[in-house]
């Protein structure tokens, strides 16, 4: 009889090898991140603030109005009250300016760059009519590595493609088998039902040796990406990941009977994570309400371990709490999993 570790063995060698015979998997678990990369970091790379854009209404004071604010720092045109309107109302403009006494500033202060735009043009006129700063000012403008969007994207796209990885390389390929009845086949042979799922959940944490590596080696060498802290310690957060989510991906096939169900599932714990859990932004822009919840998702402790190492050096002390998230998730998925795994 096959030992059970030789079984875990091969069936794991097993995984890797189907793996490798689907090109598309191999594209969306390392082509797709780096794709992905490049078009955010090219469409967010370091350059000048962009002009703001803002349009004066008609009126006899337009013209000075248009001097005053001749500017690289401000895009502006004269339209019509109706046109003004209808720019603004469509966001092709952040800001309309209605010159007279007093000047009015048009703009709908829940946008970000409408406040900002009303800031630059109200300092542009008030010097243009004479104000003067009481208190000298300079500027120090400064572009520091790991204060830049790349820097915060690199490490975010490393947890969500372990996540989504691990979820659809366990989740979607298990209720497969399942469906072309191929686990019902290996109930004939020496193998237990820890070494079946444990053989996902290593194959999970040998693709962490590649896909790691790919991510921010392309990021260094496209965009100048520097690693602050241990890289032994960021394999081993990663591995974490990969093994916290293999348990996920794990525990939603236990017992789906289809494709579509699994799917479904799937999306219904990676979606509200791939939005919530700061891969793309930060968790902070949401209510302070929602910060305990955030912090105990799985991608949520993962991104913010990354980035703690990545961009700050932190040890293992400083992402504890992060550390403890994923293996909790890890653990109580895979005990869940395996207790509740069908082989029909």
């Amino acid at each position: 009889m096959t030992r059970p570790r030789s079984a875990l063995r091969e069936l794991t060698a097993t995984r890797f090898r189907l793996f490798l015979r689907e090109p598309s998997a191999v594209f969306w678990t390392f082509g797709f991140p780096i794709i992905l990369s490049i078009a955010l970091g090219v469409a967010f790379r370091n350059r000048p603030p962009d002009a703001v854009r803002v349009a004066i209404e008609a009126s006899p004071d337009a013209g000075r109005t248009l001097v005053q604010l001749a500017s690289p720092q401000v895009k502006a045109t004269v339209e019509d009250e109706a046109t003004a309107r209808r720019e603004l109302r469509t966001g092709k403009v952040v800001l309309v300016v209605v010159p007279g006494a007093p000047i009015t500033y048009r703009y709908d202060e829940t946008r970000p760059e409408g406040r900002l735009a009303r800031s630059v043009v109200d300092d542009l006129l008030q010097r243009a009519a004479g104000r003067r700063d009481p208190t000298p000012v300079a500027d120090d403008r400064v572009t520091e590595i790991g204060a830049r969007y790349i820097d915060f994207l690199i490490p975010g796209l490393v947890g969500f493609n372990l996540m989504s990885s691990s979820m659809w390389g366990i989740g979607y390929v298990i209720v497969e088998m399942r469906t072309k009845k191929l686990i019902k086949r290996m109930l004939a042979t020496p193998m237990r039902k820890s070494d079946f799922l444990l053989s996902f959940v290593a194959m999970r944490a040998l693709f962490v040796l590649i896909e790691v590596p790919l991510l921010f080696g392309f990021g260094w060498l496209a965009f100048g990406l520097r690693v602050a802290g241990s890289p032994l310690l960021l394999f081993a957060l990663s591995t974490l990941g990969a093994l916290s989510f293999a348990g996920l991906g794990l525990l939603v096939s236990s017992r789906a009977q289809n494709t579509q169900t699994v799917g479904g599932l799937m999306n219904l714990v990676m979606m509200p994570m791939s939005i919530c859990s700061g891969v793309f932004f930060s968790t902070a822009n949401f209510p302070d309400g929602m910060q305990p919840f955030l912090r105990v998702l799985p991608l949520t402790a993962l991104n913010d371990a990354l980035r703690a190492v990545a961009t700050e050096g932190a040890s293992l002390q400083g992402i504890a709490f992060q550390v403890v998230t994923l293996t909790l998730w890890g653990a109580v998925s895979f005990a869940v999993a395996l207790r509740t795994f069908r082989w029909r």
